[in-house]
């Protein structure tokens, strides 16, 4: 086990928690509940005053919980939310440690300013997909969030009831919804809408999820195209394969009153799985919801962050959608990357990650050696003179 950081003096490593600084970005990365259990592992928690705010935790809370109001950037350790800024980083010590969504795959210039900055870096978003990490897995506990959230924009654009409803005044029909991309989000898209009482049908290339599918009631749309890729993820498809799966879909769309897309490519422009000739031929007062908007979107005719109708079809790109439901999304988040912390405190409260573990090695996108280094040398001393 080598030791990255050495913690500052203290009952512990001291772990800051600051504002997030991205427009409409509401969460927090550390909430009182997990304060509190840091606290008892022996770590000193740094809360900046108001950074719970968004999603309505006061300070109080945060110092009930055992932690303390201050500087959170001149810490070992810093909890993030959103990506770091130029600024901000430049505010971090240089030994220190980053814990947040860093999205290095879009934006591979961060690695080298956190680099050039002696920061260790984690992304969360690169966390392996393994049995052992799920409770780390912020990519999923989020999209859980954006896949309901992404119902409840669609049921209330929508100008039709999603259940079935019988009446003095007759029968009204249930509405139809097809989520394409049946991954957390869309698996919770699913059970939303079907909780709502949609008839739901879902699609994705990989065939294994179907059963998935299927499971929570929900139809399977079979379009005879697979592309199941690493990691959970889907493989980009060819032209052929792009060319034919687009057809196909634009054939079944146009039958659905609801379309929820959340198909993405990691590092890449997201698929185009909606076309302006399947929105044409969708009936008027249909909803489209793309949470592809953040790298392009999933329909052809999407705004990423604005609502806009075409051809009497509404389609909704909504960014950043875990931050409209900040208090559930931060719990979730927060739990996550304590996770996470865990794995590199030691039994005094002081850190001591471990290289040789899968999950710290493959969540690590930039490391300060030399921090590594002078702390071996520093061990090797100690020895010589014990």
């Amino acid at each position: 086990m080598l030791p990255c950081v050495t913690a500052s003096s203290g009952s512990g490593a001291r772990v800051g928690v600051p504002c997030e600084s991205r427009d409409g970005e509401r969460r927090v990365a550390l909430v009182p509940k997990v304060v509190e259990k840091l606290v008892k592992r022996g770590l000193q928690v740094v809360v900046e005053s108001g950074a719970g705010v968004g999603a309505l935790v006061p300070d109080q809370l945060f110092t009930d919980a055992g932690a303390t109001l201050g500087d959170p950037w001149d810490t070992d350790v810093v909890v993030k939310v959103a990506p770091p800024t130029d600024d901000e980083i430049g505010r971090m010590r240089r030994d220190a440690l980053l814990i947040g969504f860093l999205d290095p795959l879009s934006d591979p210039e961060i690695a080298g300013k956190l680099r050039e900055a002696g920061v260790t870096a984690f992304a969360m978003e690169s966390i392996p997909r393994i049995s052992r990490a799920q409770s780390m897995d912020a990519l999923s506990s989020q999209a859980n969030v954006s896949g309901y959230k992404a119902v409840l924009l669609a049921a209330d654009r929508a100008t039709r009831f999603f259940p079935m409803l019988t009446t003095a005044a007759g029968t009204v029909k249930p509405a139809t919804a097809l989520v394409l991309g049946v991954g957390v989000a869309g698996l919770q898209a699913l059970a939303t809408a079907k909780r709502l009482g949609a008839r739901t049908t879902g699609y994705d290339v990989r065939p294994d999820v179907a059963d998935q599918v299927r499971s929570l009631g929900a139809n399977w749309l079979d379009l005879g195209i697979e592309a199941a890729g690493e990691g959970g993820y889907a493989r980009e498809l060819t032209e052929d394969e792009r060319a034919e799966q687009q057809q196909r879909l634009t054939d079944a769309i146009t039958g659905f009153d609801v379309v929820i897309t959340t198909a993405l490519v990691p590092g890449r422009k997201a698929p185009t799985l909606v076309t302006a000739e399947a929105v044409k031929g969708m009936r008027a007062g249909s909803v489209i919801v793309d949470l592809a908007g953040e790298t392009g979107g999933n329909c052809e005719l999407t705004e990423p962050g604005e609502v806009v109708v075409r051809n009497d079809v509404t389609i909704a790109a909504p960014l950043n959608l875990p931050a409209s439901m900040p208090e559930h999304a931060s719990e979730l988040y927060a739990r996550n990357v304590t996770a996470l912390l865990e794995l590199m405190v030691g039994d005094d409260g002081g850190l001591a990650p471990d290289w040789e573990d899968e999950v710290l090695a493959r969540s690590c996108v930039t490391r300060d050696q030399a921090s590594d280094q002078a702390s071996d040398q520093a061990s090797d001393q100690e020895g010589k003179d014990g």
